[in-house]
């Protein structure tokens, strides 16, 4: 590895068990010199409290550093942790925070935001983490501001991301910031993925699993999707499930956590997430099967409710974005 003291000194936090990919993310993009895109490139150390820590599917961290290695960094890199249901290594937790504390730039990838939430490093700052372990950060640390839709966000300094593919975005935004965007696209390129997907895209969440049909409103809840097409009015939903309109919403609100007509609204936006994962309709046919009536209108309450237009989700789960070349197009 180079040691190079010019070079720009990044150091990967190994903890036991860790996932591989967020790991091996890190040592891709920072670990293998390219004197054709920036010399020099980056210093890289991976660290972990044991020399011999055993990663996933048991591989070993031979000849790791030790974590105080970690506060002579330029940057720290923080992958995903094995288990975020058992709290960091508190010898992880003071290392990182002790690196911020010199002025390294701090990283973390998936759920290696806990180990900098538990470092106090998130607290009043903007963050986010995959969100399957988001509402589990936020009941840990509530003075975190949490945005679990985003794929990487910067606050002071501090950089958090989403799960697995989203390591990759964050890592190319330090190289971008660290040596330009010609770079970083480059680097990209070779590594045949976006340039550039910004941190504010959103992750693909699942909309919030509100539908429990196991409830008395079962029966009218699937009256209601077998009509999503059609126009349905607060009047409909009470005199379908023979109640008044204040009792369905207080009904809705104790068996399904929101008001009827927001369930619905999520209803047909899930309806439209299927068509446009699973079909090739026209938008405007997408929009008009789901119930949302115009392109425009499904377009904003798409990016509102899934914080991505309808043709780019269409695109991310269709797989028909064109395909990312190094140097000039090929002519016909």
């Amino acid at each position: 590895m180079r040691t190079d003291p010019a070079a720009h000194r990044v150091a990967i936090a190994v903890t036991d068990q860790a996932p591989l990919f967020e790991l091996a993310v890190a040592c891709e993009v920072f670990g293998i010199d390219r004197p054709d895109l920036a010399d020099p490139w980056y210093d890289l150390r991976v660290c972990a409290a044991d020399p011999g820590t055993t990663v996933a599917h048991g591989f070993v961290a031979h000849g790791a550093a030790g974590l105080d290695e970690l506060v002579r960094a330029d940057t720290v890199v923080v992958p995903a942790c094995a288990n975020v249901h058992r709290g960091p290594q508190p010898e992880l937790v003071d290392a990182v925070r002790a690196a911020h504390t010199a002025g390294a730039r701090i990283a973390a990838i998936c759920s290696g935001a806990f180990v900098l939430a538990a470092a106090g490093l998130l607290d009043g700052r903007r963050a986010t983490t995959h969100w399957m372990h988001a509402g589990e950060l936020a009941r840990r640390h509530p003075d975190v501001r949490l945005d679990p839709k985003v794929l990487y966000v910067e606050d002071g300094g501090v950089y958090t991301s989403a799960g697995t593919a989203a390591g990759i975005d964050l890592c190319l935004e330090l190289v971008r910031t660290d040596h330009g965007a010609a770079v970083a696209n480059a680097l990209a390129r070779r590594l045949v993925t976006p340039p550039h997907r910004t941190g504010g895209q959103a992750q693909y969440v699942e909309l919030p699993a509100v539908a429990r049909d196991d409830t008395a409103l079962g029966p009218l809840l699937e009256w209601a999707r077998a009509r999503l097409d059609r126009p349905i009015t607060l009047t409909d939903l009470a005199r379908r499930a023979g109640l008044s309109r204040r009792t369905l919403a207080r009904r809705f609100d104790e068996a399904m956590g929101v008001p009827p007509m927001r369930w619905l609204q999520q209803e047909r936006i899930r309806r439209a997430q299927h068509l446009l994962e699973t079909s090739t309709l026209p938008v405007e046919q997408v929009s008009a099967a789901s119930g949302l009536g115009s392109a425009a209108n499904l377009r904003r309450h798409f990016v509102r409710c899934v914080g991505l237009a309808p043709q780019a989700y269409r695109l991310a789960f269709l797989g028909t974005a064109p395909p990312f070349r190094e140097g000039p197009p090929l002519r016909p």
